[in-house]
């Protein structure tokens, strides 16, 4: 068809659009005939269409003036007056056309026909009041017009214009021509059943659509629809016309009928009519229906438009087009529903599938509209050629919508769509020509946009824009075999399997993000594409690398001068889940790519048919491969073989397509692989994360073609493997998964002979390559890269691998990823080969020392190095002894200064010791620490002991009994009173309140639990702080008890008022240790018994307890006090007494707790050799003895005093020192036998037997048992998990020499501050205290030694190959299998330093070893 070029674009439209018209319509060509006879273009109005754009003719002109009102009553029959109120009441048929018009109200009542049934006729209400259609009424006409107040259609009613349209406008063509029984068009074409096989489906319609201009105020009437027979016309009519225009409130419960009538089986369906309802208020839920009528072939939709400010309910408004009965898929097109108040244009077919059209013109420029919404099956197109679509909110295209934009033949024309949102679902748009939109988010699901750009380089690319997104969902497709560019702001996403965008030359660009989701498809060009003059032409012929590979534009426009066929540009961040694919892609200004485990980007086989490295041919067809990167394998039949493709392109920086097979010409052409660049020079790629392909492999004709097809021998020759193509990547970081392939490897050859194609080129252009201290590594590959050749078949040989280059690395870094030397090696060059990384020299590493690896690698010499072990200190990896040493001059020099300054320094402690404490070793006897407060050694101090001893004999004369506590006052077993008062004292005590009183003293005694737990955790952590914390919460306890029983308790327990009333009569005492406790009991004066007290024989056998419980702390003790040295007094000499009591804690020191079997025989010994001799003659013996168990097992150890009587009367024994020894010693001698010692204890007890009562029976029942030789071995060991440090710290007999002692410990404690106090303390009570406590701390520190063992064995242990002992360099140091001396050596020096100790504390404690004597002589001479 001819075309017309003139300077109006418009005028072409508009008769190009006539002409396609009359050329693919049959049934428009009489009246587009006698149209276009008298068509003059000099004639035609551009400016008037230019204004319209409508193929439609003008609107006619208003009609005349309306004829005068008819009278209520006189013509209608009502009742009442137009005036007031006008009811009618019955039934009326008119014949003609009826203008009702007045100022009152119109009602018709219910259950009233009002018509006038013939086509074209007009009833008009114009009324000042309301108006009021009742119930089941109705009204028919041909048009209904109505102008009221305020309007109600009651339930029921019906305002019907069903087939009764008068003539359409004149010069349209809704009303089909000829016998095809078509459906007559208005809003939307009439359907056509008519099959042409030389047209599409869309290209046979019935009745045209027109009054497009008036859509917003339809009044047309509706056409008629067409008839298959000449004779008589079956077609339906068109639709009426139905107007209200309401100024107030309008109620529609009822039907607003101006469908098409129908056409039956032999005639079209007639096209809906107009209506138009304008009012302020609408409500509800009426049925207002324009639709197309049903017939052989179904009519056009009309034209609804609803100009309503509020709507409270919904009607149902339809205007679908007609049902066909000679073709059910192809209903009538849909016609126009216009809402005027949100200015939206809607086009539904209510779900019946079409080919037939609904015409879009020329959209409103000022006001425009806000929203078309296309749906139900309904197909809109846009036919005028450089149209333009532009509202201001959405367009939108649901369930089956459809639309189309210029015609399918003549795709010459470009078109603009412009909204806020696309959005489309189960629908598709197709485009023909090219295609400008411009939207903020366009949403696609299931849905397809078609854009065919007709082959013409004129308009052959498409731009779409969403500012915000673009989202493809559910298999959606934007197809265009053009170029197409995609530009948005925000994010592209293809979601899923099945959703793709493709076209020639596809450019996305300016997202913030691109997503690419598994099974989703990006490609460009097409596949199967045909040659045209859009289709991209590669540069397979030139060598020269296009400049835009390496500096392309900044613009990212779609360009087709460019090579690319595939671009992103300017896009922040890419994931790849699914296929981006072409044949050359290319990624520029983008931030981060990243290929998912399911992602591909692949320009495997696009690259070129021939190519530089084509391969060649046998005379039979075999084929060699394609060369590349490599060359490309031989093709050999029956030993003649033919060379593959040459090798060519630069390795360094690679921009050529893959070669293929060569013959282009022929269907089973193999081509090489594409090219893949990503980043540029100027703006290279931040991050490349690759988890699955990234290839750019040449095409293998087994990829197409089953190997049973190929014939060996004969004219079917296959050709050969294409060789792999570009890679080229300007990045700043690459990370490879396990998963990930980077590969460009050669294509296979064929098993009938033909070669394998060479392997591509795969180059990292490195971009800001980190060095030194800021290094970081800039590859993480874990993945395969492949540049392989491919293999041939039979005796074809392969192709030779291709390159994997990097950018030539800065100094210090080596390899294709720039990584650091290694250890050991230093690179002072540019460039990436390993051969720069030079060894450094063995001659500058000390031993004890490895290179070490440095951030950025090591660009210069010396080589950093580090010590194999942190106890080795730079720079030599000396320790630090060792560094110490060789500070001072070397080892021997050192040992001697050494050894020096510790003699110096130790001698300056003792003589500051011996300076200001002045503790010198006494030659003689020593005053003892125990048992008394005046020393009795000297004769000059007898007068005041005499005096201090009658004191004492003063005070015991009102003392009846000492009542000890039960228990060692510890946290678990605390001090506690049995509740039974002693026979001693049940004359002077209430027993009830003594009961009571023993219950407040022993909860007082108890301890809380938080007491305890304290001291637990100290005895994991800190055992010498849990002592001192058991000694402080004891000493509390014994002042509360003092305090309590002196000021607190009234003493309501002493029979004596005397005591209560002066709150005497009961003592608290402790031994100094706080380990026992006891309660003495005294007389008040008033009781006036002559038997009370008792003097001590009557006291016989009398308990003393020792202090202490035996442990290093707090060794047994006899705890001397006034009370008991003055009973003592009434027979021993208290002389004698305080000798013994000496000699025995002397003893005592000895003993240990869990090795009492042992350390008790000595005691037993010692009474009986010099104790008891000493006191026989005095009528008293002592016997050790246990006592008071407890319910836990704890008992107490002490003596047993009781009488003896002797075979020679006693002689008097004279208080002076001189004298107790010498009368003393003779007695002993001139006893029978000689000695005492022969008597048992059990034999002196029965030769008292006539002296004792039974009273005293019953408290000789109140020890627990005798210890002697035979019983020793019955007491139970209750031994702890400190059991054996009491090895180490124990009590000792003093080894004199207190000078040497002192020197040896300054010695070994010269750097310890606890152990200097204890040497410089004054006064040898305090010092021994410090002392112990220092002792404990040494002891504790042994869980060091054994920590220090595992830590030493571990690591030696841990060493698991020689190699990595480093052997020492000095014949003098320890080997690394030597670890265990220093552990050994410090538990020796512990163990010595301990036994120090010991012996420290014991001359502290025993200055008068003559209490350790053996001689009975020496002893009591002393």
């Amino acid at each position: 068809m001819a075309r017309f070029h003139s300077s109006s674009v418009h005028v072409f439209g508009f008769l190009f659009f006539t002409l396609v018209s009359v050329s693919t319509n049959p049934s428009l060509r009489v009246s587009a005939s006698s149209y276009l006879d008298g068509f003059s273009i000099t004639d035609f109005d551009s400016d008037d269409f230019l204004f319209r754009q409508d193929y439609s003719p003008p609107a006619p002109p208003p009609p005349p003036p309306h004829a005068p009102s008819v009278s209520c009553t006189d013509d209608l029959g009502g009742v009442g007056s137009l005036d007031s109120t006008c009811k009618i009441v019955a039934d009326l048929n008119v014949t003609r056309d009826v203008y009702i018009a007045g100022k009152g109200n119109f009602y018709i009542l219910p259950e009233v026909r009002f018509h006038c049934p013939s086509p074209g006729c007009s009833i008009t209400v114009n009324i000042s009041g309301n108006f009021s259609l009742g119930e089941n009424s109705s009204v028919v006409a041909g048009t209904f017009e109505l102008e009221a107040y305020n309007a109600s259609f009651g339930n029921g009613t019906t305002v019907n214009t069903t087939g009764l349209a008068g003539n359409p406008p004149p010069q349209t063509s809704g009303t089909p021509q000829g016998v095809d029984g078509a459906g007559g068009g208005h809003g939307g074409r009439g359907a056509c059943c008519l099959v042409d096989e030389e047209k599409l489906p869309e290209d046979v319609w019935g009745g045209d659509a027109y009054s497009w201009s008036s859509l917003q105020k339809p009044l047309s009437y509706g056409s008629r629809g067409g008839s298959t027979s000449k004779e008589e016309d079956y077609g339906g009519g068109g639709g009426g016309r139905v107007k209200i225009d309401i100024e107030e409130l309008l109620e529609v419960n009822g039907s607003m009928l101006a469908d098409g009538g129908d056409g039956g089986s032999k005639g079209g369906g007639g096209s809906g009519g107009s209506i138009y309802i304008k009012a302020h208020r609408m409500t509800g839920s009426g049925w207002i229906s324009a639709c197309g009528g049903d017939g052989f072939a179904g009519g056009g939709g009309g034209r609804v438009s609803v100009d309503v400010f509020s709507r409270h309910d919904e009607p149902k408004i339809f205007a679908h087009g007609g049902s066909s009965r000679g073709c059910p898929e192809n209903a009538g097109a849909a016609g126009t529903l216009y809402d005027a108040v949100p200015r939206s244009l809607i086009v539904s077919n209510h779900n019946k599938s079409t080919d037939t059209e609904t015409l879009l013109l020329e959209f409103p420029y000022q006001p425009q509209w806000t929203n078309v919404y296309i749906r139900n099956y309904a197909k809109a197109a846009v036919p005028l050629l450089w149209s333009r679509v532009q509202v201001q909110g959405q367009i939108s295209l649901l369930f089956g919508g459809s639309l189309s934009f210029g015609l399918a033949h003549y795709a010459s024309s470009e078109f603009e769509l412009l909204a806020e949102e696309l959005l489309m679902s189960d629908s598709i748009i197709k485009v023909y020509g090219a295609l400008r939109m411009s939207v903020k988010v366009f949403l696609m699901w299931n849905s397809k946009m078609l854009i065919d750009g007709g082959g013409d380089a004129a308009v052959a690319t498409s731009l779409l824009e969403a500012s915000k997104y673009v989202v493809l969902k559910e298999s959606s497709v934007i197809h265009s075999n053009a170029n197409l560019g995609v530009h948005g702001q925000g994010l592209l996403n293809l979601s899923g399997p099945g959703d793709m965008i493709e076209a020639q030359r596809l450019v996305l660009s300016l997202f913030y993000s691109i997503h690419v989701g598994h099974g989703s498809v990006l490609r460009g060009p097409l596949e199967n594409a045909t040659t045209d003059s859009v289709t991209p032409k590669l540069y397979c012929e030139l060598q020269d690398c296009p400049a835009e590979l390496f500096h392309p534009p900044e613009d990212c426009n779609v360009n087709s001068s460019l090579s690319f066929t595939l671009q992103i540009c300017r896009v922040e961040d890419i994931i790849v889940g699914g296929l981006i694919k072409g044949s050359v892609v290319h990624f520029h200004r983008a931030r981060t790519i990243s290929v998912h485990s399911t992602g591909t980007i692949s320009t495997s086989g696009m690259g070129c048919m021939g190519g530089v490295g084509r391969g060649n041919f046998l005379s039979n067809g075999i084929g060699s491969g394609g060369g590349h990167g490599g060359k490309g394998g031989l093709a050999c039949y029956n030993s003649t073989c033919v060379e593959g493709g040459i090798s060519y392109g630069n390795a360094d920086l690679p921009c050529e397509l893959g070669s293929g097979s060569g013959n282009d010409t022929s269907a089973d052409s193999v081509a090489g692989g594409g090219i893949i660049v990503m980043g540029s020079m100027e703006h290279p790629l931040s991050s490349l994360s690759v988890e699955g392909f990234v290839k750019a492999d040449g095409g293998s004709i087994i990829d197409r073609t089953q190997q049973s097809f190929f014939a060996v021998g004969g004219s079917n020759g296959t050709p050969g493997g294409g060789s792999g193509g570009t890679v080229l990547l300007f990045i700043r970081t690459l990370a490879l998964s396990e998963t990930a392939v980077l590969s460009s490897a050669g294509g296979y050859g064929s098993p009938t002979g033909s070669g394998g194609g060479g392997g591509g080129r795969i180059h990292f252009h490195w971009s800001d390559i980190p060095t030194g201290d800021v290094y970081q590594p800039i590859a993480t590959v874990k993945g395969g890269i492949h540049a392989r050749g491919g293999s041939g078949g039979d005796d074809a040989g392969a192709g030779e691998n291709g390159t994997v280059t990097g950018k030539a690395c800065p100094r210090g870094l080596y390899g294709i990823f720039c990584e650091e030397c290694p250890a050991g090696t230093y690179k002072n060059d540019m460039g990436s080969d390993r051969a720069l990384c030079l060894p450094c020299p063995p001659e500058e590493l000390p031993h004890r020392a490895t290179y070490i690896s440095v951030r950025g690698g090591v660009v210069e010499r010396p080589c950093p190095y580090e010590c194999v072990s942190d106890r080795y200190h730079m720079p030599h990896c000396y320790t630090a002894l060792e560094e110490l040493i060789y500070t001072f001059g070397g080892p021997w020099l050192f040992g001697l200064l050494l050894v020096s300054l510790l003699i110096l320094l130790a001698l300056v402690l003792s003589v500051a010791r011996m300076k200001f404490v002045g503790v010198d070793e006494l030659p003689g006897p020593a005053p003892t620490q125990q048992g008394s407060h005046i020393d009795h050694s000297f004769p000059f101090l007898e007068s005041l002991n005499e005096v201090l001893e009658t004191n004492r004999v003063e005070e015991s004369q009102s003392h009846v009994h000492r009542m000890y506590f039960m228990g060692p006052n510890t946290f678990s077993e605390p001090w506690h009173l049995p509740h039974t008062p002693p026979e001693q004292i049940k004359e002077i005590v209430y027993e009830g309140a003594f009961n009571a009183f023993v219950d407040e003293i022993n909860a007082m005694a108890a301890y809380h639990w938080w007491e305890g737990a304290i001291y637990s955790i100290l005895c994991v952590f800190a055992y010498p702080l849990a002592w001192s914390w058991q000694q402080w919460r004891q000493r509390i306890k014994l002042q509360r008890l003092h305090k309590f029983v002196r000021s607190e308790y009234d003493h309501a327990c002493l029979r004596s008022c005397r005591s209560r009333a002066l709150y005497e009569g009961l003592k608290v005492a402790a031994t100094s240790d706080l380990m026992l406790a006891y309660l003495d009991f005294f007389l008040g004066g008033d009781e006036k018994r002559n038997d009370l007290p008792p003097r001590l024989p009557q006291r016989f056998p009398l308990s003393i307890l020792f202090g202490g419980n035996g442990s290093y702390m707090a060794p047994f003790s006899v705890q001397s006090d006034n009370i008991l040295t003055s009973l003592m007094s009434q027979l021993v000499p208290p002389t004698t007494w305080f000798r013994l009591v000496a000699g025995l804690n002397a003893q005592l020191r000895l003993v240990c707790r869990g090795r009492l079997r042992v350390t008790f025989r000595p005691i037993i010994q010692w009474l009986e050799t010099h104790a008891n001799p000493a006191l026989r003659i005095h009528g008293v013996g002592i016997d050790l003895a246990w006592f008071q168990a407890t319910p836990c097992g704890y008992c107490q150890y002490g003596l047993l005093v009781y009488a003896v009587e002797e075979d020679n009367e006693p002689t008097s024994i004279g208080y002076t020192d001189g004298a107790v020894g010498t009368n003393l010693l003779s007695r002993v001698k001139s006893s029978p036998g000689g000695s005492l010692i022969g008597h048992t204890r059990d034999d002196v007890l029965l030769t008292q037997g006539r002296h004792i009562n039974e009273g005293y029976m019953r408290r000789k029942r109140g020890y627990g048992g005798l210890i002697d030789t035979n019983s020793l071995q019955m007491l139970e060991e209750k031994r702890d998990i400190f059991y054996f440090l009491s090895f180490l710290v124990h009590n000792t007999k003093p080894v004199g020499h207190q000078d040497l002692v002192g020197l040896v410990i300054s010695m070994l404690l010269l750097g310890d501050f606890t152990g200097i106090n204890a040497l410089f303390s004054h006064g040898p009570r305090r010092s021994a205290s410090l002392a112990r406590f220092y002792a404990l701390w040494n002891v504790t520190s042994l869980i060091n030694v054994g920590v220090a063992f595992l830590c030493g064995y571990a690591h030696y242990t841990g060493q698991s190959s020689p190699s990595k002992r480093i052997p020492n360099f000095q014949p003098w140091n320890m080997d690394e299998s030597e670890w265990w001396i220093f552990p050994a050596g410090l538990v020796l020096c512990k163990i010595f330093q301990s036994q120090l100790i010991n012996w420290h504390v014991a001359n502290l404690e025993i200055q008068d070893r003559s209490l350790y004597s053996n001689d009975f002589e020496l002893f009591w001479q002393s």
